[in-house]
Formats: structure tokens, sequence, C-alpha cells
């Protein structure tokens, strides 16, 4: 037991000198060499997404506008409701599809989505496009990942990163 406790004290006491160096001071990074490669880095992946949903919208023969924000929406079938208008609560029935075309929601198992708009608690693009659409419109959504649920994902079903297809009907509220 006491050769155990020598043989101990030796060894920490070897490696206490054999670790003697001074610590190394952490490479400091200039804040503007980090906010420029920090841009860099999302220009990068918003170019990457830009050129996805382009292929998506070819590939599906699709007319779309896009917004400012980078959001995309084609109607589909136009409604003879109002136009739906900041404070409106909406409902809609929707698919929700990942741009290859993989299901991750629908109003048929999760049932319809129903939010008040300019309010917040869905994606911010589901949001906006409520401004470009009226009750009993059929449409179609492209909602880049900066405007859905951004680096991480839904913690669910919606990955990081992942730029997400709407197919939608705005439901009339009674």
């Amino acid at each position: 037991m006491m050769n155990k406790a020598k043989y101990l004290i030796l060894l920490l006491l070897v490696s206490l000198f054999a670790c003697n160096e001074k610590p190394k001071k952490p490479v400091e990074i200039p804040k503007k060499e980090m906010k420029q490669s920090m841009e860099t880095a999302n220009r990068y992946l918003l170019n990457e997404e830009e050129e996805e949903i382009e292929n998506y919208v070819q590939r599906h023969g699709l007319e779309m506008v896009r917004t400012g924000t980078g959001l995309r929406y084609q109607i589909i079938r136009q409604g003879d409701g109002k136009q739906i208008a900041n404070g409106d609560v909406v409902s809609l029935d929707y698919e929700l599809q990942s741009l290859k075309g993989e299901m991750i929601y629908s109003s048929d198992k999760e049932g319809v989505k129903t939010f008040k708009v300019g309010e917040g608690g869905v994606e911010s693009g589901l949001n906006e496009a409520m401004a470009y659409l009226h009750y009993g419109d059929v449409a179609k959504l492209i909602i880049p990942f900066h405007l859905a649920y951004g680096l991480h994902g839904d913690d669910n079903r919606i990955p990081e990163y992942a730029t997400l297809v709407y197919t939608i009907k705005v439901i009339e509220n009674q």
C-alpha cells in the first residue's frame, strides 16, 4: 500500500515538472477579420440555398414571385375571400415538405395551423406570405432557412438549415 502511494506521488511530481511549460495564450482573431469571415460564410450558405431553390423551381415548372427577403410564393388557385391583414387569425390546411420532396408535416396528421398574422408563433416566412394572400387562396411557398427554423431546425422533424416548401390553403375563419 505504501509503495503504491509513493509511486503515485512520484508520478504526480514527474508529470508536474514535465508539463512545466507555460500555457499558450489563445489566438485572438481581430473582430474585423471575424466579421468578414462570418459574412463570407453566410454569403456562401445563402448562395448555395438560392441555387437549390432555383433548381427546385425549374424542375417543378413553377412561376414564383420572389420577395426582397427571399420568400417565394405562387398562387395556385385564387380564393374569393378578402385580403389577409395584420392581426387577422388565419387557419391553414397545409403540407410541409423539404426541397427533396420529403413530407415533414401536414394538416392531415397535425391538424390545421392557426395563428394571428403579425404576432409570431410561426416561421417568419409563413407570416410574411400572408400579406400576399386572400382567404380561400391555395398557394405554394418556398421559405429559405433564415425565414424558417434557421441554423437549428425545430428539434423534431425539421433539420438545421432546412428550406421549407409549403402547399397551403387559407381557410376562412367563421
